[in-house]
């Protein structure tokens, strides 16, 4: 959108007609980092180079569970080129994790290892291929011990435990209710239970996790592929006992994350002690099985799901049972359980719900926050539950979700409060673009089907990951000496998915200055205030409202200065900037002048022009445990819609034509929108076909490569997509904003499941939806029309 000008040069009159609001956001500009990503001229940690520069790696466990008995490295150290070699009893003891009740991981392995992958030692070589040589060397000595490679049986009496202080292997116990969930089935006309089962899956990023560490003296500097500076200097620095400022994170960078890259990986803490111990930087990185192995990707789930609803199909409660297989160590995992129940009362109103939910410890690799973090396997399995529902009583499947669509202005049972939500408008746009209607009141030809599916996410968590009082985002602009480019200093991190131009764009238009003129250093602690970084879809509204704000002192100090230029008394002052003019709105003769010209005056009278601006989430949520989370300020709502072709003789499944309708409020960037629902759709639409990490009966991982992880191409993605949004505006964030690129992984696989239901009359019920698990759930239709 523009702001339309007209200035007579000669004698400086400017008459403005605003056509639209804004200058610099709602509209589509080249990315910031765009021009060094597309000619590999930008650096990513893998590509960094030091001089003196050593290469680290980490040995892992052979064995799911084993006590370790001894490790002698004697041979290994005398091998040429090796540097150093740590284990256990060379590093601090302390336990890391995000939740202080559930810190259970160590930097090296003490007394045993709990999953094939665990960190045993770690060398520092004078490269890659020493450090293989030397890791070959080391021998470990292990009392091999029964595992526990089955979460749907860890509970079991007489199963061996992962960690001894997790009674019957239970990771984490959630048990929430609200209202009277009985109550209401007994007053239901309809009610219904099914299990849905979902699968473990992996984000794999293009990136692969690397970092480098350079401990010099009294001072840590790490420069990794991290989705947060600040909690990745958080837990360095409480995990080697030194002051945060004792700890410099700098971002390169990122090649993707998708929440895999929000922990501490390992890699930065044997590297900080290989450095310190060297006194040289050290190179760490995973080859692809290693980040199949740290993992900390989608939970395997069971879903059980019983619902009662009303003739009308009104859900009057619901009641969840969900079993999570977590892996080896919490991690981000407890957060996960408890997103997988808190978040499903978002997109339908009902007064009763019930939420049970266990997450088991296994010796399999561990598993954490995956784009749309604990929402998208049970909003699969909710949405398909729903189908069921309205097939059972004779009723549309969009119908019946028109009929328990959220509305604006209301609470969820559990407490989220929603402002802006334009559930019902996503639903009959996508009515109208899918031809919906008429498709199912014709029909459509055989093996075809057509399904639905909503979704909903939170735009950034409402409280930070550990306990603090730190304000939720701030930010810094500092504009050069001349006015003629301007700086925006951030801790936030641009993934890949565009929040260092939209914070630009942000920042340009609060300033009334212009995008084009705007720099950016991003996630780096010294520099930078801070900013909890990129997780729980916050960025574009969280360290947005930090920016706008910085933003507009700059403006303010502008405006001031430039009523000083033009002679203007500061109580009759009606100046504006826009587009980097500078112009009074009622006095269309005064002479203007530009940004700038009142910016280098300003920093000649007063010094650097320097704004700043923080955020604060207002108090969100409830009181009952587990309350905090899944608040958040706002929430963004979407539809989505797929028709399906099904071979009933192989399964074989082609997606002819997907729609997405979203309400994410105001655009800043439409195109960087569209990429973010395009990719949230790729990652749903892998998670529903063909994605599985697979594991041998030792608790080895068979699959752990791009050729092995069935991830889609080009060929899987659907022939058509379409794509639109809805007119939405969200008071409580600045100029109306909300998320977009995990909310549009949620509906994928429920749309899909629907459609594929709705195609071949089958109950399909396990993910993923490939061909084997389709044929089978028509084979067991056809058996049952048989047995009748």
């Amino acid at each position: 959108m523009s702001v339309k000008t007209q200035m007579n040069v000669e004698d400086n009159d400017l008459r403005l007609h605003f056509e639209k609001e804004y200058t610099q956001i709602n509209k589509s500009v080249p990315r910031i980092d765009g021009v060094e990503k597309v000619t590999g001229a930008g650096k990513y940690a893998g590509d960094l180079k030091f001089p003196n520069m050593l290469y680290g790696k980490i040995l892992y466990s052979p064995h799911a569970h084993a006590k370790i008995l001894s490790i002698d490295t004697s041979e290994a150290e005398k091998i040429p080129g090796v540097k150093a070699i740590l284990t256990a009893k060379d590093v601090p003891d302390m336990k890391y994790g995000i939740s202080p009740a559930r810190w259970d991981e160590n930097i090296f392995c003490i007394d045993k290892v709990r999953y094939v992958g665990d960190k045993v030692a770690g060398v520092a070589c004078v490269d890659e291929e020493t450090c293989y040589k030397a890791m070959k060397a080391i021998k470990v000595e292990y009392e091999i011990l029964p595992a526990v490679l089955d979460y749907r049986t860890a509970m079991d009496e007489g199963m061996p435990l992962v960690h001894d202080n997790y009674k019957n292997n239970i990771n984490t116990e959630i048990h929430q209710d609200f209202g009277d969930v009985e109550q209401a089935f007994k007053d239901a006309y309809y009610v219904r239970e099914d299990v849905f089962t979902g699968v473990r899956a992996y984000q794999n990023p293009i990136e692969r996790h690397s970092n480098v560490c350079i401990w010099k003296d009294d001072k840590l500097t790490i420069y990794p592929s991290s989705q947060s500076p600040h909690y990745f200097q958080y837990y360095v620095a409480r995990e080697f006992g030194l002051k945060m400022g004792q700890v410099r994170i700098v971002l390169p960078l990122i090649g993707g994350g998708f929440g895999g890259k929000l922990e501490p990986s390992g890699l930065e803490f044997v590297g900080s002690v290989l450095s310190k111990v060297t006194g040289r930087p050290v190179m760490m990185s995973y080859d692809r099985l290693e980040m199949f192995q740290h993992n900390r990707g989608r939970h395997q789930g069971t879903y059980r799901i019983k619902t009662g609803v009303d003739k009308n199909g009104k859900i009057l409660g619901s009641h969840t049972y969900f079993l999570l297989d977590g892996g080896a160590y919490t991690g981000l995992g407890i957060a996960t359980a408890y997103y997988s129940g808190a978040l499903l009362p978002l997109t339908y109103q009902f007064d009763n719900y019930k939420f049970d939910g266990y997450r088991i410890a296994t010796n399999l690799p561990a598993c954490g926050a995956h784009r749309g973090h604990g929402a998208p396997q049970p909003k699969y399995a909710f949405e398909s539950h729903l189908d069921n529902i309205a097939k059972a009583i004779g009723m549309d499947p969009l119908e019946i979700r028109l009929i328990n669509a959220r509305q604006p202005n209301t609470t969820t049972v559990n407490g989220f409060g929603i402002q802006s939500c334009e559930l019902t408008a996503c639903l009959n746009k996508i009515a109208e673009l899918s031809d919906w209607r008429k498709k199912k009141k014709e029909g459509l030809p055989e093996g075809r089907g057509i399904g639905i599916a909503t979704g909903s996410f939170v735009s950034g968590a409402g409280y930070p990951i550990y306990r603090n009082d730190w304000p939720s985002a701030s930010a810094m602009i500092r504009v050069n000496e001349d006015g003629t480019s301007a700086t925006l200093y951030s801790m936030s991190a641009d993934l890949g998915q565009g929040s260092s131009t939209v914070l630009c764009q942000m920042a340009a238009e609060a300033m009334g200055y212009k995008y084009e003129n705007m720099k950016i250093v991003c996630g780096d602690t010294e520099t930078a205030p801070l900013d909890f970084g990129a997780y729980a879809s916050r960025q574009t509204l969280f360290s947005g409202w930090a920016v706008k704000r910085a933003g507009e002192k700059i403006k303010n100090d502008i405006l001031e200065t430039a009523a000083f230029m033009m002679g203007l008394p500061n109580e009759d002052m009606d100046l504006d900037c826009v587009d980097g003019i500078i112009f009074s709105k009622s006095r269309p003769k005064v002479k203007v002048t530009t940004f700038e010209e009142a910016a280098a005056r300003y920093f000649k009278l007063k010094g650097p022009l320097v704004g700043t601006g923080l955020y604060t989430v207002h108090r969100t949520g409830g009181y009952h445990k587990g309350a905090p989370v899944g608040t958040s300020p706002a929430y963004s709502f979407g539809v989505q819609a797929a028709e399906m072709e099904v071979d009933e003789e192989t399964g074989k499944l082609t997606c002819l034509n997907f729609w997405d309708v979203h309400d994410c409020g105001q655009v800043i960037n439409p195109r960087l929108v569209e990429g973010q629902i395009h990719g949230a759709l790729y990652m749903g639409i892998g998670e529903a076909i063909s994605e599985q990490v697979q594991f041998d009966d030792k608790g080895k991982i068979v699959n752990g490569s791009m050729g092995g992880y069935l991830m889609p191409t080009a060929l899987d993605m659907p022939k058509e997509v379409t794509h639109k949004l809805v007119e939405s505006y969200e008071p409580v964030a600045p100029w109306g904003v909300k998320e977009c690129g995990e909310g549009s992984t949620n509906p994928t696989m429920g749309a899909f499941r629907n459609a594929i239901a709705d195609a071949v009359g089958a109950n399909v019920t396990a993910l993923p939806l490939n061909p084997e698990h389709v044929w089978r759930a028509i084979q067991e239709k056809k058996k049952a029309e048989e047995k009748k």
